[in-house]
């Protein structure tokens, strides 16, 4: 059995990710067009819409043979285009991209829930005789698509007929440290938030979160710091889900997992850049989101987060006051607001007074601080978008074609390599053709065909280096 084709393309910010997406897509659809006549399906997709466009986004009428799904975890919220980073209209060139601009700013949108429907488009895409493009930055959401067991799932909590949340049934020794806690804190796990609390702006109840996840799961607990209020709330999730501690559970995962097949034929690109020269992009970058409309999008943003602070304020003096507490809309760690930009600039404006009457130039040195600290936590990010490509997703990469290598199992299992090829874009502006695209058409014509592919490492200087990653455990 011969799994289905899938091309994905990761890498840090700032190094043509998309670019390449739709200089792919064109070729492959050059290329399967030139081959057999377009495959004309009216099968839609019904999913969660949760603005225009919904989860397939804007569908050509030139009918491409390829579909981008974005797998970038800013990129799904609807509008706010250039804080997040979302490649134009123009620039998709008439190519469809799913999974980009449908969720609402201010819910939160998570991993498990970007994999459930990324596999749905691209099961939709392969019954189109298309070929899915993955691209994008959340190299987290990627792996955990290629290997989509090695996740704990925490589902969505149903309600009995009572209204009850439905749990698992507690272990023996769960059932005990329940029956230990304060009464408070065995209410508190009955009845766990939807979203965590802030820490900043919350303390008491994230940590009472914590408090409860010490009881019941020390050696989980050790792992976080009280404040990380979504890993607590994940792993209390996870302890209900499975009736429980959350530590046996994901190790119970990591030894059924260590070597998860990859449940597609897939070829993964890696478009990498010298950090030098990346860190000069990056800086380029940020000036020109400030010019294009940065600001209006901060203070954008920030409305919505104290709107909906405001509407699920239940027990603070401001809503008795009938008074709208900024502090209150301060969140820089759920959903769309931990996109770089907004907590430089918000974390800016609670110690200055936003000037009036401004010109562009005033603004940007009034902002300048935060302009810096923007730039300094983009590069951050993305050494350790590096580092989950190469701790994370490679070693996922080798243990699962480690597993493929086994001959008694070449009858009875799919053909499951995953290729990983490091494309050199430090040159962006003068070698992109060479060094990216050219070597990226070459290798996906291959691909497709299922002819004899290159070595990964014999690409390039940097491919050689990066690639070379010690075989370790996968978690």
């Amino acid at each position: 059995m011969t799994l289905k084709p899938l091309i994905t393309i990761c890498g840090t910010t700032a190094v043509g990710k998309s670019r390449l997406a739709v200089e792919l897509a064109e070729f492959v659809s050059r290329r399967l067009q030139s081959r057999s006549p377009p495959h004309e399906s009216s099968s839609q997709i019904v999913g969660n819409e949760e603005a225009t466009g919904g989860l397939l986004g804007n569908v050509s009428s030139s009918r491409p043979r390829a579909r981008v799904i974005n797998a970038d975890a800013m990129q799904v919220y609807a509008g706010l285009d250039i804080i997040t980073n979302k490649i134009s209209e123009q620039e998709q060139k008439g190519v469809e991209h799913a999974l980009m601009g449908f969720v609402k700013p201010g819910r939160q949108y998570v991993v498990g829930e970007w994999v459930q429907d990324a596999a749905a488009i691209i099961e939709k895409t392969h019954l189109e005789d298309k070929i899915p493009i993955i691209v994008g930055g959340t190299s987290y959401w990627i792996q955990h698509l290629l290997f989509p067991t090695s996740l704990p799932s925490t589902k969505a909590p149903t309600e009995d007929a009572n209204g009850g949340m439905i749990r698992a049934q507690p272990s023996p020794n769960l059932a005990e440290a329940l029956q230990d806690l304060p009464e408070e804190l065995r209410n508190l796990f009955h009845s766990l938030p939807e979203l965590p609390p802030s820490a900043k702006t919350d303390p008491e109840p994230a940590f009472a979160l914590y408090t409860l996840l010490s009881k019941l799961d020390p050696v989980m607990a050790k792992r976080w710091h009280w404040k990380d209020t979504r890993k607590v709330l994940r792993n209390l999730n996870i302890i209900a889900e499975y009736g429980r501690p959350a530590s046996e559970v994901v190790v119970d995962a990591h030894a059924s997992n260590a070597a998860q097949r990859c449940r597609y034929d897939a070829l993964v690109f890696w478009v990498y850049s010298d950090p030098s020269n990346l860190n000069e992009r990056i800086d380029k970058r940020v000036d020109a989101m400030f010019d294009q409309g940065l600001l209006e999008e901060v203070l954008t943003l920030r409305k919505i987060k104290m709107a909906q602070s405001n509407s699920f304020e239940t027990t603070k003096d401001s809503e008795a006051n009938g008074e709208e507490s900024e502090s209150e809309a301060i969140d820089f760690e759920s959903g769309i607001y931990q996109a770089i930009g907004y907590k430089e600039f918000v974390t800016h404006l609670q110690s200055h007074s936003l000037p009036q009457d401004s010109d562009s130039g005033s603004l940007k040195s009034f902002f300048g601080p935060a302009l810096e600290q923007m730039k300094h936590n983009t590069r951050k990010y993305a050494q350790r978008q590096v580092k989950w490509i190469r701790n994370k997703l490679l070693p996922a990469v080798h243990a699962s074609n480690a597993q493929g290598e086994n001959p008694e199992e070449e009858e009875t299992n799919a053909t499951t390599k995953c290729c990983v090829y490091l494309l050199d874009a430090t040159e962006v502006d003068d070698r992109w053709n060479t060094n990216v695209l050219k070597k990226a058409e070459e290798i996906t014509e291959a691909f497709l065909d299922n002819a004899q592919l290159p070595d990964p490492p014999s690409m390039s200087t940097h491919a050689q280096t990066m690639l070379n990653v010690p075989l370790k455990p996968t978690e």
